[in-house]
């Protein structure tokens, strides 16, 4: 007869159960949910502390998660995302993904998710996902599916694929490392590859067919999308536009963007292309086609003062106002590039857009005159752009952002390859390669301090912070040990399938409330004294608590790559629920077949 839990196990339980409901319910957002669970164990704790420990030490398990090396690693790895994103570094993997997300969305994210898979059975799955994170992040902001839509089926097949080996992830390692102590023979690292792939075969099409349709479109409305700017870019002598016909061009241009008056025959040094289409668009067109939107002089005087300043360029929008200078100047006539040191790439005039075809009569060789309420499409350094909209009378709009630092490009992705290789190898703990990378991306400038800000997500952390708090309350009280030894109780009359989905299904839930060390520690255990006490073979059952710290699927606390899409995707507590607990079922179900059929139970 096993003994009725202790008060702390009780109550640990409580606050488990309690913090579930609150992300559940969505009443309360998910920051002000942590901090309440981290407050109450603290309260908790100091008042009723845990057996041989002081009142203090409450407070420092409650608080532990801030400087865990979890949530650290995270940090240091979104830090590494970021470096990513701003230098550009992941643009020819993205345009390579954008092609075959043009030619079939549904093709491509099955592809997409296949790669996943295979990536995540040799390199350790969070390395794995912070690389391909900022990749979908860009697709999505292309046209491509929304970034809700992919990111949790894109982590749940590198969740699978790293499920599939041994060294596919840490916990892995840790419970085959506690089964060999426990006398289990050494399993290879391809000792059970066979069962996940099947398993993933039968996973994929509800990864690719379901999941993203039980998934919003959590991308928010952006007013600039409904703003068009005209361009006129110029043929460099040595740019791909030399020698090149129109209907040439056309398949490599962004869809967004529209040519006007295309010339007939070969583009020729010094001629004008007339281009039109959203900010993005247009930077997307000179990029590609290295045109020059703007005299080539005032782009590198920008790029040297930026270099020699240590400063990014900036690229923002501003309207003309009533009392502006440039009111019916030309560009050419406004002296705007030798005045400020700025350059104008585009215009927007917003009647001009409310036909079907517009047009462009007042746009040939720079005799558009600007008018109140034109839209300017301006590139510079902070402070000269401020300069322009001060001396101009011009109202600086939303939107301004800086330009990828391509310079950077190769040395960004340079260190996230080292740290990725590093963490896949075994060489460092992935949290000493986060860490390390995430200063090298600080000291060769990819990424600058004073924009770590935007790299970090406060939800995410306040949420891990939370969950190690949870699953070390959880571990310590003695909770995870009665629902073991309650679960070894209740399977002495029931078959080996569904003794190995209930085993399966008790990790799956420690993991996905606690944490996949505390699952793997309290669950091989319990495995072997279920083994002998059924008089079944030790293996399976190890497997399927290998298996269940892995289907980590339906919270976003039971894992970090949860964590690190959770910013990125805009989800809620309950996408995860929705979502991960038919995955969870599913993957339960013919994990436990295929073990019995494998050991023949």
């Amino acid at each position: 007869m096993i003994e009725a839990p202790s008060f702390h196990a009780i109550a640990a339980m409580i606050v488990t159960i309690a913090m579930f409901f609150g992300f559940a319910r969505s009443k309360l957002s998910t920051e002000i949910v942590s901090l309440l669970t981290i407050a109450v164990i603290a309260v908790f704790l100091y008042f009723f502390p845990l057996p041989d420990t002081k009142p203090t030490d409450g407070l420092s398990l409650a608080f532990s998660g801030f400087g865990h090396y979890a949530l650290i690693t995270i940090c240091a790895l979104m830090i590494m995302g970021r470096g990513l994103v701003v230098t550009g570094a992941l643009e020819p993997a993205a345009h390579l993904l954008e092609r075959l997300f043009k030619w079939n969305l549904s093709i491509g994210l099955l592809v997409s998710l296949v790669a996943a898979m295979m990536l995540s059975m040799a390199v350790n799955d969070t390395p794995v996902l912070v690389l391909l994170l900022p990749i979908f992040v860009s697709l999505a902001a292309r046209g491509a599916l929304p970034a809700s839509k992919t990111l949790i089926p894109l982590n749940a097949a590198v969740l699978i694929g790293g499920m599939a080996t041994t060294i596919g992830t840490s916990t892995n390692i840790l419970v085959v490392s506690i089964a060999m102590d426990l006398g289990l023979p050494e399993m290879g690292v391809f000792h059970y590859t066979p069962i996940v792939l099947v398993a993933a075969a039968v996973a994929l099409p509800y990864l690719w067919l379901v999941m993203p349709r039980l998934l919003k479109d959590n991308r928010t409305e952006d007013t600039r999308e409904s703003r068009r700017f005209q361009a006129r870019l110029r043929v460099s002598e040595d740019g791909p536009l030399t020698g090149t016909a129109i209907a040439d061009i056309l398949p490599v241009l962004p869809e967004s963007v529209t040519i006007h008056d295309a010339p007939i025959g070969e583009l020729q040094p010094q001629q004008r292309l007339l281009i039109s289409g959203p900010q993005e668009g247009v930077e997307q067109a000179m990029r590609l086609l290295r045109g020059e939107a703007a005299p080539e002089w005032v782009l590198s005087k920008i790029k040297r003062q930026a270099g020699a300043r240590n400063e990014d360029v900036i690229v923002v929008e501003m309207a003309v106002t009533a009392d502006s200078r440039l009111i019916g100047r030309t560009l050419p006539s406004s002296g705007i590039a030798d005045l400020y040191g700025v350059a104008v790439l585009g215009v927007h005039r917003p009647e001009r857009w409310a036909a079907a075809e517009p047009e462009f009569p007042d746009y040939s060789e720079g005799d558009l005159r600007f008018a109140e309420g034109d839209v300017l499409l301006v590139t510079g350094l902070r402070h000269e752009l401020e300069e322009f909209a001060r001396g101009d009378s011009l109202l600086m709009l939303e939107g301004m952002r800086e330009l990828p630092r391509r310079s950077k490009a190769v040395l960004a992705g340079a260190i996230m390859g080292g740290a990725i290789f590093t963490a896949s190898i075994g060489l460092f703990p992935i949290a000493i390669s986060a860490l390390a990378g995430a200063i090298l991306m600080f000291v060769t400038g990819c990424v600058k301090f004073d924009r770590v800000g935007r790299a970090l997500s406060a939800k995410v952390i306040v949420l891990v912070a939370a969950s190690i708090a949870v699953g070390s309350i959880v571990e310590a009280s003695g909770a995870a040990a009665w629902l073991g030894m309650a679960l070894s109780l209740g399977l002495s009359a029931l078959p080996p399938a569904l003794v190995l989905a209930a085993v399966m299904l008790f990790v799956t839930v420690l993991t996905n409330f606690a944490s996949n060390a505390t699952a793997a520690t309290v669950g091989t255990p319990i495995a072997f004294s279920i083994a002998t006490e059924l008089g079944m073979p030790p293996e399976p059952l190890v497997l399927a608590v290998l298996f269940g710290c892995n289907l980590c699927y339906a919270t976003p606390i039971a894992y970090q790559t949860n964590m690190l899409i959770m910013g990125e995707g805009s989800y809620e507590f309950a996408d995860y629920i929705r979502t991960g607990v038919p995955l969870v079922a599913l993957m339960v179900t013919t994990l436990s077949i295929l073990l019995v059929l494998t050991y023949r139970l």
